[in-house]
């Protein structure tokens, strides 16, 4: 396969200075490790001794012993971009999550070879083959961890990553699942996806990574014959192996396994849970709802359980438990993947590798120096945008919600459930018999009613506690304690939450969607028009103002709006818009959502070239998510018209070689539809 270029950041000062850094972040370090960090010292070929430190940070490499580590610093002697230069010796960082340790290879060019471990404290450790077996599989989860969705987010949030796929054969499957065997009651120690409050033995990084390798690889006799030998050490794992069959379209088997099971360990909450998806997903909503009910009962402190309750409700259409349920999910401050910190550097090389260049990827890119697209402040302010972790998916239930019975119900239930800060002062020094409600706070300078009015500035920094104001005695509206955590989503500034007051009354998105539908309109709002409510937060848009230009950042933002709240049409218009200024991957990877959904395979490959070319261009040759859309299509039409259709593309035959690498990957695993 073509290799991406390689990034260079350079250190002219001081050497070492972010292998240092990097040793000075160890003791914070909290889930599965910063991507490995490769760091170089160069010196001119002829004439100066002076040194120069250049490091790059890489996912995906054999990490299974020294000389595999060594074997990727040797790859980079050679520079086509650096002639004058020569590498004079290396440094290869790896984490050992599992020991919290960092992997440390020495390479002197031409001559030695050097590996040992840095534990939390700067202080050098052995490295045992038991440590090399660790952190060989903390590489493979990193990889899957850290790749790129084919958005660009993951790409944008550190610079200078090589993204390599860490599995590419049999071969090296084997070895990947054999060592996830021997380590898996180990994999608590990795901690879990931030929606999880307690990692346990079917619920953690380790069980996340091999879960998201057989979904991406469709590689399920592997993944059913590894948990079928885990499951006779702990029954607890039919959970994971229940998933696998129904990945495998064993429902059978599945539904056989969950019930055997749980005759076992009848208040295991991930059988449950696992229960209660299958039912949804055929359609029997009560029963579906029997088993979310005991899953709660079961983990009443884990958000996933919660969460599946109140998607039940969702589909059962009672949009008031479903709203009651939502506001009991226990939330938990996001915890991100572990990134690194580097010092500043003295400057930055990012090369274009030759074989990914593509004119429409590259035309209208902002250049060095060039001003940033102009972005409206309303669009700035989209909370929802940073949200994650539990604050992401109770978000997208409650826009669920919102998008099948429209904001004027969605806040007639909400009256009907809940009462609001200033509504239960009023409320209760009215108040003349004992009775109980639940409450929902307000948020400073946001009061909500179902007249729908709503303060236009929601960044005030405190909402408004639950206070002990007013009568007190025997006469008083008891109180029930808030059940959601007072975390925010992100770490900084972010105001104090409680209950789904946030979503109700601090998501400035919500309120142009509100107020549209309020507003009288002749004929409904489409495209631009209702694009331009969005942007502007809903108020009366001049004739003259629509001629205004919009960036290509305002669209895509306005798509991802359009997507959070289920405009779907909305969103691919804006995205449309977006790509026909300059390319967005995002936008295109909003486009290849439209195209799935229409069956146009041609369309979706169309997508999938460009992405990946603007990938390899971005140091990344694996996107999990690329490789699934590729695996299917080959499934569904098989490879020889897969590759027929992407080779009659009307674009560089370097381009489309990226994308047939893809493919040869599904007939090296000898993926359904490579064969014919």
């Amino acid at each position: 396969m073509v290799a991406p270029a390689v990034p260079e950041i350079y250190e002219e000062d001081e050497l070492f200075a972010a292998v240092d850094a990097r040793s000075e972040s160890l003791q914070n370090l909290r889930e599965l490790g910063p991507p490995d960090l490769v760091y170089l010292v160069k010196q001119p070929k002829t004439g100066s001794t002076r040194q120069t430190g250049v490091y790059h940070h890489v996912t995906g490499i054999d990490a299974s012993s020294s000389a595999s580590l060594a074997a990727y610093v040797n790859t980079l002697t050679f520079s086509p971009l650096d002639k004058t230069n020569k590498v004079v010796s290396g440094v290869y960082c790896c984490y050992n999550a599992f020991s919290h340790l960092d992997m440390r290879v020495e390479v002197k060019i031409p001559g030695s070879l050097e590996s040992y471990c840095i534990d939390e404290r700067g202080d050098k450790r052995v490295a045992t083959e038991a440590l090399w077996l660790e952190t060989f599989l903390c590489g493979v989860l990193r990889a899957y961890s850290y790749a790129d969705d084919g958005s660009g987010d993951a790409i944008r949030k550190i610079v200078g990553v090589r993204r390599f796929n860490p599995v590419t054969n049999t071969e090296m499957e084997h070895r990947f699942l054999d060592a996830a065997e021997r380590l898996f009651f180990m994999g608590r120690q990795l901690s879990s996806d931030p929606e999880t409050q307690v990692p346990n033995t079917v619920t953690n990084h380790l069980t996340s990574g091999l879960l998201k390798y057989i979904h991406t690889t469709g590689r399920y006799t592997s993944g059913i014959n590894l948990f079928e030998k885990l499951r006779t050490k702990d029954v607890e794992v039919s959970s994971l192996l229940a998933k696998v069959l129904r990945m495998a379209d064993e429902e059978v088997r599945a539904v056989r396994l969950m019930f055997d099971a749980l005759q076992d360990v009848p208040m295991d909450y991930a059988l449950l849970d696992c229960q209660a998806d299958f039912c949804s997903s055929k359609g029997e909503g009560e029963m579906a709802l029997e088993c979310a009910k005991r899953a709660v009962t079961a983990a009443p402190s884990e958000f996933s359980t919660w969460a599946r309750l109140a998607e039940v409700y969702v589909n059962l259409e009672q949009w008031d438990l479903a709203l009651l349920t939502l506001n009991s999910c226990p939330m938990f401050t996001y915890q991100d993947k572990d990134t690194p910190r580097m010092p500043q550097p003295s400057r930055i090389m990012l090369p274009i590798l030759a074989e990914s260049m593509l004119d429409e990827i590259d035309e209208g890119q902002p250049r060095q120096g060039d001003p940033h697209d102009y972005v409206h402040p309303s669009l700035r302010r989209l909370h929802a945008a940073t949200y994650q972790g539990t604050f992401l998916k109770a978000y997208n239930l409650l826009t669920k919600i919102a998008a099948a019975i429209g904001w004027d119900q969605l806040l007639k239930v909400r009256s009907e459930v809940f009462v609001m800060e200033e509504e239960y002062r009023t409320e209760r020094q009215q108040s003349t018999s004992k009775h109980s409600i639940h409450t929902i706070p307000e948020t400073n300078g946001d009061h909500e009613h179902e007249s729908g009015h709503s303060s236009q500035d929601d960044s005030s920094d405190e909402p408004a506690t639950n206070g002990d104001d007013g009568p007190q005695g025997g006469d008083a509206i008891e109180r029930p304690e808030q059940t959601m955590a007072s975390e925010a989503a992100k770490s900084g500034s972010e105001p104090v939450i409680r209950s789904i007051a946030f979503l109700l009354h601090t998501v400035p998105e919500q309120t142009p969607v509100r107020e549209m539908a309020r507003q009288p309109v002749h004929g409904p709002v489409r495209g631009s028009a209702h694009l331009h409510h969005l942007a502007n937060r809903g108020r009366p848009v001049p004739a003259a103002s629509m001629e205004y230009k919009k960036s290509a950042t305002e669209w895509e933002i306005l798509g991802e709006l359009a997507e959070r709240l289920h405009h779907f049409e909305e969103g691919i218009e804006a995205y449309q818009n977006c790509l026909s200024i300059r390319f967005s991957p995002k936008a295109m990877r909003g486009l290849l959502k439209l195209y799935e959904q229409q069956n146009d395979t041609r369309s979706m490959l169309g997508a999938l070239i460009r992405l990946i070319a603007w990938q390899y261009r971005w140091y990344s040759e694996f996107s999990p998510e690329l490789l699934f859309m590729i695996r299917k299509l080959i499934e569904d039409e098989g490879a020889v018209k897969v590759r027929s259709i992407v080779q009659a593309t009307n674009l560089p035959q370097t381009v489309l070689d990226l994308t047939h690498q893809y493919c040869q990957l599904c007939a090296t695993f000898r993926s359904s539809g490579s064969d014919g």
